[in-house]
């Protein structure tokens, strides 16, 4: 039987702190729907001290960010682009048009259609997450879109130069510099400079996170995000300092990602947590770290694998860190999870930043029903239906009219009517078997 080692903070605190996110975000989003750009520069003013003459940046204005650039940190993103970009593509040609001829005469197919306009958030508060570009901005034309707005907070008082390199280089059309509830909601709603889009995606703070859950049905999302989550599957073929720094490394984003170890070596769980107050004295991102994992740390202890599998089919998490003697028997068996990462040569700072898999993922148990952001995303499948001849109209024109009385619905079996008649010859009467009143 698994036995918490650890636990972390009760499921109706984090609920509380949820609500209070929820009145805030409503109330400034019906500002931004009422008052459009002034109530967008009010809002920026309060939060970042930022009102500048356009919140769009210039042909100049992304040549001037370029140029603050260091040839090796473009060396750096054009490679990580390189490796998005590749397997998006290898993605997007998977996704093939269909039409088939399901009976004499009768085509049914669909087509693959990219949604016209996307909206892209990049975090840039206190970590500016230049990946976080290449995931949404590059993805997102790769599938098709035609015009991609990108959007990140100001900092240190103007553009972040290596997050607008990322976004042009990336492709966006339209750059921001504008963050928050703000630019998700001037995205989203349109003012009267910045025109709507179809969808947002992206990751964000709680604030941006509520943004999109409220936006939602009025605009496309990619997913519901919350904060970061990592989940470690380790025995003992890893030491704790490996586990330790997996769980810091992803416990940094802030003060309420949580980070979880499953095992099934007490040994494993002991030198993990030793290896983590070791850690916490030297790590530079400490304070968020410690709170995160104070708050919101767990150390689960199974008896085998296949408890090990159980436990995190539970959790869902958004990165999973599987480190074991069989790796693919959690390949193999998992189905709730946002991502996974399979080895110890591997781990999620790679899918974050590099290595090419998408790193907007599901949170908050939502791998139990969605995967995270990729070309598919982006892409609305619309289906299609074409009737050849007169004798296939006729004979599903006859079963569809039955079915339809069969539900009360006449003029929809009128509709099936009058193409039996018309092009079956038969002489059916009005919504035939209806009793109409």
């Amino acid at each position: 039987m698994a036995v918490i080692l650890k636990a972390s903070k009760p499921q109706s605190e984090r609920q509380e702190d949820d609500a209070k996110v929820r009145s805030i975000v409503e109330g400034l989003l019906k500002d931004i729907e009422t008052r459009g750009d002034e109530a967008v520069r009010a809002l920026s003013e309060k939060f970042d001290s930022w009102s500048p003459e356009s919140f769009i940046l210039s042909e100049n204005d992304i040549e001037a960010a370029m140029a603050k650039v260091s040839p090796q940190d473009l060396t750096d993103i054009k490679f990580a682009q390189k490796q998005v970009r590749h397997f998006a593509e290898k993605q997007r040609a998977s996704m093939l048009d269909v039409e088939v001829e399901t009976l004499p005469g009768v085509v049914l197919g669909h087509k693959h259609i990219p949604v016209n306009s996307v909206g892209c958030y990049v975090p840039g508060g206190k970590y500016p997450m230049v990946a976080s570009a290449h995931m949404s901005v590059l993805t997102a034309k790769v599938a098709g879109v035609k015009r991609v707005v990108a959007a990140a907070p100001p900092f240190e008082g103007g553009a972040h130069p290596a997050i607008v390199a990322a976004m042009h280089l990336g492709g966006a059309d339209e750059i921001l510099v504008l963050g928050g509830t703000q630019a998700v909601g001037a995205m989203a709603l349109g003012t009267e400079t910045i025109a709507p889009v179809d969808m947002l995606v992206g990751p964000g703070n709680a604030f941006v996170a509520e943004a999109k859950r409220q936006l939602f049905g009025r605009v496309g999302i990619d997913l519901f995000a919350g904060p970061t989550e990592t989940c470690v599957i380790a025995d003992d073929t890893v030491d704790g300092e490996m586990v330790a720094t997996d769980l810091l490394g992803q416990a940094e984003h802030g003060i309420n990602s949580p980070a979880v170890l499953i095992t099934d070596s007490r040994k494993l769980a002991d030198d993990t947590l030793a290896e983590i107050d070791r850690l916490l004295d030297i790590l530079p991102t400490a304070d968020a770290a410690r709170a995160s994992w104070e708050n919101y740390g767990e150390i689960i202890l199974c008896d085998n694998l296949e408890e090990m599998l159980e436990q995190s089919e539970i959790l869902a998490s958004e990165h999973v860190q599987v480190m074991t003697r069989d790796d693919d028997y959690f390949l193999n068996n998992m189905t709730a999870y946002g991502a996974l990462f399979l080895g110890p040569r591997t781990n999620v700072a790679y899918g974050d930043k590099v290595i090419g898999t998408n790193h907007t993922l599901p949170t908050r148990k939502a791998g139990r029903y969605t995967g995270g952001l990729w070309v598919g995303k982006f892409i609305k499948t619309h289906t299609y239906q074409r009737v050849l001849t007169d004798e296939a109209s006729a004979l599903v024109g006859e079963y569809c009219s039955r079915l339809c009385m069969l539900e009360g619905f006449a003029g929809h079996a009128e509709q099936a009517n009058v193409r039996v008649r018309r092009y079956g010859g038969r002489n059916v009467p009005y919504a035939e078997g209806a009793s109409v009143s």
